[in-house]
């Protein structure tokens, strides 16, 4: 398994900062934000210094009832190709439901959802995964996600279900601590737990985050400072198993370098001093114990070190090469050589103990009744989240409310930032009448689509900035936006599902 070191996640935002933070090993990118054929500057520079550069998924939406998109798989395959990457990295998730095989409207979510941990949707994962694999050049790792709401009839817990996606298929695991912490405060999961049933020998890498709490719920924003609780958790981790790569994620409200790279030591010193420790028992997981663990050691070592703290300097040189010393470090590997064998998938594991692997891992193809059946559950909790129909039966009513707010308050975010001159035109009446906008309407393909018919919406009512919006549209379209009738029929077809 490639051994990658500290990164950061990249992003254009902070790409200065990132060239220049020492001890950088490697950097992972949205693929969706790049193009194969014309690599940003910043990213051709740090390959040529040799930092790797790995790929991560957010549209593929392999825990959805379809079979996976071949055209976004070899989008995929042709981005790991030209950033030369060891492997590439998506999400157990959901990312749109509908269309023929339900017979109903087909819906975008513009984020990642969970799918539920039960048998019929542990077999279409599975073979989903399976036909990802056979399209991509390099190995899948799949990342578990956060959630803000539970699957009620759940029959695995997410230990034992990524446990048993590792056996059928032999995936590799990308393991977001953050999101275990998210999980355990929204939905009372213990991240120990968690860690014991999975198969520790199959991650490839670790993310870490921050977030937030508002009215009782955690939100993993990857805009915050990583809290202690979450550097625990990777500690659990490290102590279990030496992790090949741990990565930082920033997605937004983007600190100074110097911030930056405070977070990068605390991660650093927190894996090398848990890699020193006996490995923890399976114990559930206790939140009070951050505020005295090795969680706010380490950003307290940090933080000083990032200041400069000549007492801290040379404790923080001594972990700042590397996660831990080259001996403790499974032996690094590429990408397997033309004509050699290939390393066997991880043994499946018993109660923790491994045992010997099946004859063959290939998942049993799942039927289309098991994918109508996770479809329809899917379509169903879409629609509440995203068109306002009712919440299915034996949700949790509040938490499906919040994720309905966050995901229309990500496509405001994302609207205000690919269309800004929107938020210019309509001042602090924006946010409110996207919010307002996106209540009914769900997302289309593509959010430059949602930003044509947010003012397209609009343009239906009697509003003082008419003539800049028209303008707006026409800049963009190369058109005049349709008739009043025109108009209202289109925002009809919106609303009821039709393009």
């Amino acid at each position: 398994m490639t051994e990658l070191g500290i990164g950061i996640g990249w992003r254009p935002e902070i790409a200065d900062a990132v060239e220049e933070l020492p001890g950088i090993d490697w950097v992972e990118v949205v693929a969706e934000n790049v193009c194969a054929g014309h690599l940003p500057d910043s990213l051709a520079r740090l390959r040529a210094r040799g930092v790797t550069v790995v790929p991560h998924g957010v549209s593929l939406g392999l825990g959805g009832a379809d079979r996976p998109d071949p055209e976004r798989l070899a989008a995929l395959a042709e981005k790991a190709e030209a950033l030369g990457a060891p492997l590439v990295t998506e999400h157990i998730a959901f990312v749109r439901a509908g269309g023929p095989l339900t017979a109903s409207p087909r819906l975008e979510a513009g984020h990642l959802l969970p799918v539920p941990r039960t048998r019929d949707a542990l077999d279409v994962l599975c073979e989903n995964v399976r036909i990802a694999q056979e399209s991509l050049p390099v190995p899948l790792a799949l990342e578990n996600i956060a959630a803000l709401f539970s699957w009620p009839g759940e029959e695995l817990s997410e230990g034992r279900f990524l446990a048993e996606l590792v056996e059928r298929t032999g995936v590799r695991l990308l393991i977001d601590v953050a999101n275990l912490h998210t999980n355990h405060r929204n939905r009372g999961e213990d991240p120990a737990r968690a860690l014991a049933e999975l198969p520790v020998e199959a991650i490839a890498y670790v993310h870490v985050a921050g977030g937030v709490e508002r009215d009782g719920v955690w939100h993993d924003t990857h805009a915050h400072p990583v809290p202690p609780p979450v550097l625990d958790i990777l500690a659990d981790l490290a102590g279990r198993v030496a992790p090949p790569g741990v990565l930082l994620e920033r997605d937004d409200h983007f600190p100074p370098a110097a911030e930056l790279a405070a977070e990068l030591t605390a991660i650093r010193a927190t894996v090398t001093t848990a890699r020193r420790r006996p490995a923890p028992a399976a114990a559930p997981h206790d939140r009070s114990a951050s505020r005295h663990g090795v969680g706010a050691a380490a950003l307290r070592a940090g933080r000083a070190l990032a200041s400069g703290d000549p007492l801290l300097i040379g404790a923080g040189a001594r972990v700042s090469g590397g996660l831990m010393p080259a001996a403790a470090r499974p032996a690094a590997g590429a990408r397997t050589a033309p004509g050699a064998t290939p390393a066997p998938a991880p043994a499946p594991r018993e109660g923790g103990a491994a045992v010997a692997a099946p004859e063959s891992t290939a998942p049993v193809p799942a039927g289309d009744e098991a994918r109508q059946r996770v479809g329809v559950g899917q379509v169903a909790v879409l629609s509440a989240l995203v068109a306002g129909t009712p919440v299915p039966e034996g949700f949790d009513v509040r938490r499906m409310r919040v994720q309905s707010r966050a995901l229309a308050g990500k496509r405001a975010s994302v609207v205000a930032r690919i269309a800004p001159e929107l938020p210019e035109i309509l001042g602090a009446g924006f946010r409110p009448a996207f919010l307002a906008y996106a209540r009914t309407r769900p997302m289309p393909g593509s959010y430059r689509r949602d930003a044509l018919d947010f003012v397209e919406s609009l343009l239906l009512e009697e509003r003082p900035e008419r003539r800049e919006l028209t303008r707006w549209w026409r800049e963009r379209t190369d058109s005049r936006p349709a008739g009043l009738a025109g108009r209202v029929a289109r925002a009809a077809r919106l609303v009821f599902g039709g393009r």
